[in-house]
């Protein structure tokens, strides 16, 4: 009797093979890594006070990460989310100081003309076939473009009018930009806000067909297209979920400051994408996690404090942040592989 071969394909993956490939496991030893080095060098990076700045700074990434990382994963790039988030800002402070209405309404607008930025990439990538790349790279002039022209034709200035004064801005405030009492410490709800994205991208990505599809359209669009999957219209909703992640953090902008700079935001689109590839997306799409995009957005909320609290010079932090990008897409490549090997 021959001897029985057992199938590769139905062998079961030890637990350290399983680990192994999970994306997120290169940044969280990066994260750890990290924590401890900045809180060797500095007794003030552990204080709860300082931490919970390192942790509302880690969330305004964090929340456009969440968003980014599933696109990354759907195999698409958004270059306008750095002037997308400030658009939507603006598109809520002028359409309540210019009508004189309850600043809800453009909050609400805002998020309508969110959606529709990102229903708009979507639908000129499907239609032209072009690269997401040069579709949204179009996107982020036009929309640098139209914050600063129509904030100075509406406003006056290069700035949006304080809206502070009017009725419902206290109870938006509370909503987007309200701190959280926890103990002697404040911490900021985008924080919290942050933490609810990311468990419902992770359910939506590990427990639902919709994540198969994300995985799917990311991995090979074609194949994805030939069982069933419908292509077109995940790539569309990937985009319309960054621009809502987008209206989040620009809501929580105009509240927190009252006012917004039409300028703001250029560059920002790159700290997105560099949280998301810290956090195990990988640039070829269909890899990746939403826990590994707030990894990524929590080493770069700590790197960026604790440079200011270890007192070093801050001129290092772009280098620093450039380092970090390219150890982390190695050391994602090998834990892929090894993995997939095993």
């Amino acid at each position: 009797m021959p001897s029985a071969v057992a199938d590769e394909r139905v062998g079961k993956r030890n637990p350290l093979q399983k680990l192994l490939g999970r994306p997120e496991v290169g940044a969280l030893v990066g994260a750890i890594v990290l924590f401890v080095f900045f809180a060797s060098v500095s007794q003030t990076f552990i204080q709860p006070n300082a931490f919970a700045t390192v942790l509302y700074g880690s969330s305004t990434i964090g929340i456009m990460a969440v968003g980014v990382s599933l696109l990354m994963i759907g195999g698409e790039f958004d270059l306008s989310t750095g002037v997308a988030v400030i658009s939507s800002a603006l598109t809520a402070s002028l359409f309540s100081w210019y009508f004189t209405t309850n600043v809800w309404v453009g909050v609400a607008l805002a998020l309508a003309a969110s959606l529709a930025i990102g229903l708009i990439n979507g639908l000129i990538l499907i239609k032209t076939k072009l690269p997401s790349f040069i579709v949204t790279l179009a996107s982020f002039l036009m929309l640098t473009g139209l914050n600063l022209g129509l904030t100075r034709l509406i406003g006056g200035s290069v700035s949006s009018p304080s809206i502070s004064t009017m009725d419902g801005f206290a109870s938006a405030k509370s909503v987007f930009a309200s701190s959280v009492p926890i103990g002697d410490v404040d911490v900021k709800i985008t924080v919290f806000i942050w933490i609810a994205l990311v468990a419902v991208a992770s359910w939506i990505l590990l427990r639902t067909k919709v994540g198969n599809w994300i995985f799917a359209v990311g991995g090979d669009a074609n194949a994805a297209r030939a069982v069933g999957v419908p292509v077109d219209k995940t790539k569309i909703g990937l985009f319309m979920g960054v621009g809502f992640c987008g209206w989040i953090l620009g809501m929580h902008n105009l509240f927190a400051f009252d006012s917004v700079q039409s300028g703001e935001g250029i560059g920002n689109e790159f700290l997105y994408i560099i949280a998301a590839v810290i956090g195990g997306c990988l640039l070829t799409g269909g890899y990746g996690s939403a826990i590994g995009g707030a990894i990524g957005a929590f080493i770069f909320g700590m790197a960026n404090k604790g440079i200011v609290y270890a007192q070093w010079n801050p001129d290092w932090f772009k280098f620093f942040l450039g380092l970090m990008l390219l150890l982390a897409t190695i050391v994602n490549l090998i834990v892929k592989r090894r993995a997939e090997l095993k």
